[in-house]
């Protein structure tokens, strides 16, 4: 007898449902989210089971990792391309754990990429830097702020990397708002300080691989972003072709046109955001030291027409990744 099995993951618990050829459900439970648990469940079928499926919620690592440490072949469920039948009068954890099974056994399975454990962390580091700049900056622009609002004008980004204790007090009269300040400054020093201890251990873990390397040829890319492009991506070989990959950095549009007139369009955030955060960037950087980009940026187009486009960079970043997935 061949079983699939399929998995529907919460925070805190889970439900495993093991079907037959026949779709009958042979064993079916709602486990606690405990690998040893999970194992033990699984142990009388394991030499019966072909494969399992795990819902790609966002605490997925745990038990993919457990099931393919012994032995498991595992399934990754991309949960936003799995469509039930809409006329369903009745689902639950356990039909859609059953669901998961029943579609690995037709073929069906619309599936996500297992991302190799060993790189995960190192990745994740660097998803962390990109948190903690991203708060830092919500620093700067809050003592921007209050330099507007209670000085009449603001104050450089630089500025404020400068600032000491002695200068706001300098600058601002009131005590409470130069506290305000001196908090803020305080905060972005320690996050400044973790973003460096980011950078130079992901630098550490990866500077004897040479993948990132031909990245640093093309304009605008450097290390921290030729890094974040090589981990978010990952083996590039997984994209069938080019365009695949730019669908998975979101730089390409989507229409669904039906006798040459837009019926309407796909979700354009389907795909990886710290990859979409890198190319624009990456072009970004690219017209500020590049000449020649830059002049080509400043040829009238409808995508530099719109203030969108002009935000977003959509059509030099798809170029970007187009190069950055040919280099490596």
């Amino acid at each position: 007898m061949t079983l699939y099995g399929g998995i529907d993951l919460h925070s805190n618990n889970n439900v495993v449902a093991l079907t037959d050829e026949t779709d009958r459900i042979v064993f079916r439970k709602r486990l606690a989210n405990d690998t040893q648990t999970v194992l033990e469940a699984l142990e009388p079928y394991r030499e019966a089971i072909t494969g399992l499926v795990v819902e790609s919620t966002y605490n997925w690592y745990w038990l993919v990792d457990a099931l393919m440490a012994a032995g498991y072949q595992l399934h990754l469920a991309n949960t936003a391309a799995i469509v039930q039948y809409s006329g369903l009068k009745y689902s639950d954890d356990d039909t859609d754990a059953a669901w998961l099974a029943k579609l690995l056994r037709l073929g069906l399975l619309p599936e996500g990429f297992i991302y190799p454990k060993a790189q995960r962390a190192v990745r994740d580091l660097l998803r962390r830097r990109s948190s903690l700049v991203q708060q830092r900056t919500a620093n700067v622009l809050a003592v921007q702020n209050l330099f507007s609002r209670n000085r009449g004008r603001s104050i450089s980004a630089n500025d404020i990397r400068r600032l000491t204790p002695e200068r706001v007090a300098e600058l601002v009269a009131d005590v409470n708002l130069a506290l305000a300040i001196q908090s803020t400054l305080l905060a972005m020093q320690g996050q400044q300080a973790a973003i460096d201890l980011l950078e130079h251990e992901a630098w550490r873990q990866t500077k004897t691989t040479q993948v990132w390397q031909p990245l640093l040829t093309v304009s605008g890319i450097g290390r921290i972003l030729g890094l974040t492009i090589v981990l978010e991506t990952g083996p590039i070989e997984r994209f069938a072709h080019v365009g695949n990959d730019a669908s998975y950095c979101r730089c390409v549009g989507s229409q669904h046109l039906s006798n040459g007139k837009q019926k309407g369009k796909g979700n354009t955030k389907n795909g990886n955001k710290y990859l979409a955060w890198a190319y624009v960037e990456a072009a970004n950087f690219a017209r500020r030291s590049s000449a020649i980009i830059n002049a080509s940026a400043r040829r009238p187009r409808a995508w530099w027409r719109s203030r969108r486009s002009r935000t977003n960079w959509p059509a030099p970043a798809t170029t970007f990744c187009a190069t950055a997935a040919t280099s490596t």
